[in-house]
């Protein structure tokens, strides 16, 4: 693809595939790297370099059937807590998930700019649900898909490497560059000066400011909206390619009568704003999803709902009658049907 200025490079083995694109981040290029569950566990050290270096880096994982090499033509949403908090110790970045096919298009374009924007990995979660299925798509006109401003300092810049701007990011500076030399490495990094420090209070310091750059990307994500009324009995959420069956089957329920509405997360950490606000308009949560409970886990931890879980981990899609049958459950066990 190097009439597009692409270059695609075909690494040994996840590690070197991933160090490399933190190579060619640090050399100025938007880096991306793709991988499946198993890779994705293979690059978590590398994920954390990114984030102690505070280098712009989108790493896709199409999420598979595992442990290990496991289901490898099945689907499942299984790596959400190992993309969320699956590194050693606190380190943070941020995570975003289509819905659709089409929206994978749609979120790598928002990968690209949280990472410039906010000088950070994301890790974009897709599954092999999305990577399989297909949708009529507009072919989008280049010239008016969003613009990426971004700027490297230059020779005779007041430069600092860990400097901030209003958004915690620090320069992109390149290498090469008169005067803008600066470490690099995983080693804690001394704030402003980037100098190594063990400096006790430095590394609290800056792993709270790793922190809150990840919760400052919410300031410039849309709030989480609803399908169907904004309060009532049940709220169907959803993440990732559960997006149509949950739909469809809240469409469904709707036409019978029953109070149910959806919503659907594509920011998972930071999660949009308002989702706490828009959880508690809502008697019950059911939340359908591909593993034991990921997002359960985190909504109850987060906003103290007592969610209900709609658990399939067989390597295969819902199927929209499925949750239409749990929330059929639901209505019937509370004695209501709407």
């Amino acid at each position: 693809y190097k009439n597009y200025d692409v270059r695609t490079f075909q690494a040994e083995d996840e590690i070197a595939a991933i160090t490399s694109s933190i190579g060619a981040s640090f050399a100025g290029a938007f880096a991306v790297t793709g991988t499946s569950g198993p890779g994705l566990a293979l690059k978590t050290e590398a994920i954390g370099l990114a984030i102690m270096t505070e280098l712009p880096l989108v790493i896709i994982d199409v999420q598979r059937g595992g442990p290990s090499t496991g289901l490898p033509t099945k689907t499942e949403q299984a790596d959400l807590n190992m993309a969320t908090v699956g590194r050693n110790s606190e380190a943070p970045c941020c995570v975003l998930a289509p819905s659709t096919p089409a929206d994978c298009f749609n979120m790598t374009l928002e990968a690209f700019r949280i990472a410039t924007e906010f000088m950070m990995p994301v890790i974009l979660l897709s599954d092999g649900y999305l990577a399989n299925g297909a949708e009529p798509w507009r072919l989008p006109n280049v010239n008016e898909l969003p613009k990426f401003n971004i700027r490297h300092p230059k020779t005779g810049d007041d430069y600092q490497p860990y400097q901030r701007n209003e958004k915690l990011a620090r320069p992109w500076a390149l290498p090469g560059t008169l005067g803008l030399e600066h470490r690099i490495g995983g080693l804690e990094k001394q704030d402003i000066t980037g100098d190594v420090c063990y400096e006790p209070d430095n590394h609290h310091h800056m792993t709270l400011t790793r922190r809150k750059k990840v919760d400052l990307i919410a300031e410039t994500i849309p709030p989480l909206t609803t399908h169907g009324d904004a309060s009532g009995d049940l709220l169907v959420l959803g993440w990732g390619s559960t997006y149509g069956a949950i739909t469809a089957a809240v469409d469904h329920a709707r036409k019978k009568g029953q109070n149910v509405s959806s919503a659907h997360l594509r920011y998972m950490d930071p999660m949009p704003k308002n989702t706490g606000d828009v959880l508690k308009k809502f008697r019950r949560v059911l939340i359908p999803e591909m593993n034991l409970g990921q997002l359960l886990w985190r909504i109850r931890a987060t906003f103290l709902i007592d969610a209900i879980g709609l658990n399939k981990v067989q390597g295969k899609p819902f199927m929209i009658r499925e949750i239409e049958d749990k929330i059929d459950e639901l209505f019937s066990s509370n004695g209501r049907k709407s």
